[in-house]
């Protein structure tokens, strides 16, 4: 007799099928309650002979996983249904691919720098965004009351106390100090980052920006070595066509000091608002590092000499891409980004 009420309920749930939410649920608790029929047909089983429990236990397994089996299938044809009908969506179309994303023209510059650096065996250092003075400022030459502290406007953290100020880092000058502090020469290291200053925003300039420091310290390094260094650099960074020439300037913590300009790259040197009409632009500034900032650092100064330099990936990326607007960089544009898609590996 049981296994008749299992052949007839067997044939009932093969033929049952809708999509009707509200007559599923009457499937599963017709079948599947905790007093539906499967559950009376398990109580009736109990009581059968072991004879019969050899010959039944596994059709019974098998009515029960079948009326499991139809209610999940019925009810995922269901869920289909009503996400397709509510939303108005047509499921059978084909999906529609994710957009590629893109790096920020800041980053794609950043790491042209590094390469090129890279090939000429420079390393990269980083170290913190908030200095301390004697890293940001007395070690680099800048002794107290220098008139040379006032040629970058600060963001203080804390003015005074038991170990000096402390502040936004104005420059990666400060990641050099660490650096020869922390080991013995030679070293040959770039050293990129974030660095703030007090600055109005405007088109021009801006609170933060981004720079890469270069620094080259060993036995009987000369200005030559400096600007044969540079001069590789502009080639590969601009091309071969790129004209550079260098200009006498002021630095604390370099003697002598120079700033190097290269012919623009927007209007080839005839003349234009990048520019402002000159034929040259300039894009950073260098010079042999200063003795007394070798012995701030415990590196004997009659024995090693070096050079250093630094430039803003901003005014790079100005000269690469002809962005005119600093603040372009860090408004997030979405249409100003898309400019720029490239591989993300």
């Amino acid at each position: 007799m049981l296994q008749d009420k299992i052949t007839q309920y067997t044939a009932e749930i093969n033929a049952f099928s809708t999509a009707n939410a509200d007559e599923l649920e009457q499937f599963r608790i017709k079948f599947l309650g905790t007093k539906g029929i499967i559950k009376d047909i398990f109580d009736e089983f109990k009581a059968v002979s072991p004879e019969e429990k050899r010959s039944l236990g596994k059709v019974l397994n098998e009515f029960k996983q079948l009326a499991e089996a139809k209610y999940q299938t019925l009810k995922e044809q269901s869920e289909v249904a009503d996400t397709s009908t509510d939303s108005g969506l047509d499921l059978t179309l084909p999906g529609e691919g994710f957009e590629v994303g893109s790096r920020h023209p800041l980053a794609l510059v950043r790491r042209e720098i590094i390469e090129i650096f890279n090939k000429l065996g420079f390393v990269v250092a980083e170290g913190p965004e908030i200095e301390d003075d004697w890293h940001n400022f007395s070690a680099l030459n800048f002794p107290e009351e220098h008139p040379a502290r006032d040629m970058q406007d600060t963001f203080f953290i804390r003015k005074g106390g038991e170990n000096g100020d402390i502040a936004l880092r104005t420059h990666t000058s400060s990641v050099q100090v660490r650096m020869m502090e922390a080991g013995k020469p030679p070293f040959r290291a770039i050293m990129p980052g974030r660095v703030y200053r007090n600055e109005a925003i405007s088109a021009r300039a801006h609170c933060f920006f981004h720079q890469v420091e270069g620094l080259y310290v060993d036995e009987n390094v000369s200005f030559a070595d400096l600007k044969q260094t540079l001069f590789y650099f502009v080639q590969e960074l601009y091309g071969e066509g790129t004209k550079v020439r260098f200009r006498p300037s002021y630095f604390p913590f370099t003697e002598p000091s120079a700033e190097m300009d290269i012919s623009c790259t927007i209007c080839k040197g005839d003349g234009c608002q990048m520019c402002k009409h000159s034929g040259w632009v300039e894009i950073l500034g260098c010079g042999m590092v200063d003795p007394n900032v070798l012995d701030n650092c415990n590196i004997d100064s009659k024995k090693y000499s070096g050079f250093a330099f630094g430039m803003g990936i901003e005014r790079i990326a100005n000269l690469k891409f002809e962005i005119k607007d600093l603040r372009l960089f860090s408004e997030n544009d979405a249409r100003f980004l898309k400019q720029y898609k490239t591989s993300l590996i």
